[in-house]
């Protein structure tokens, strides 16, 4: 059997749970059709490079699959005749990756650098309070009295 990754957009305004109703009916669709889904990986709600179909944003969803290729056909058969998903794309891939993706290893890390940061509310200031986002660049200029015109 081949390898595939089967990367699935789905539309904006979806709660989470009829996102996951969507992967479980692709694995369904590979399953019953003899083959299996290795891994299931919910990327979020991420912005798209463009707007599509009146949407900004889409929630992005990839399957690892290891089946036939009349299972991948059914598969994108069924994926385009939903309407809740906005962009599809299938790859034949030679192994499968191990551990986490790309994309969910790079959600971690800037998770950490936002944590190392002490960016908990995810503002500008990074949680200091201030009007003004911090400068590192260069030094902080003194404040001017009121009244003072130079």
């Amino acid at each position: 059997m081949a390898l595939y990754e089967h990367v699935f957009l789905a539309r904006q305004d979806l709660a989470q749970a009829q996102v996951d109703a969507l992967a479980e009916t692709a694995t369904k669709i590979v399953e019953e059709n003899q083959g299996r889904v290795v891994k299931t990986e919910t990327w979020g709600l991420r912005s798209l490079a463009y707007r599509i179909a009146k949407n900004r944003k889409a929630h992005y969803v990839m399957l690892e699959i290891d089946a036939p290729g009349d299972v991948v056909a059914e598969l994108e058969r069924q994926t385009q005749i939903n309407e809740d998903v906005i962009r599809y794309m299938t790859v034949k891939v030679d192994e499968h990756e191990q551990g986490p993706t790309v994309m969910m290893r790079k959600q971690e890390r800037d998770r950490e650098r936002r944590a190392e940061r002490g960016e908990r509310d995810g503002g500008r200031d990074g949680g200091r309070g201030g009007d003004r986002p911090d400068r590192g660049d260069r030094p902080e200029r003194p404040r001017r009295e009121e009244g003072e015109n130079n």
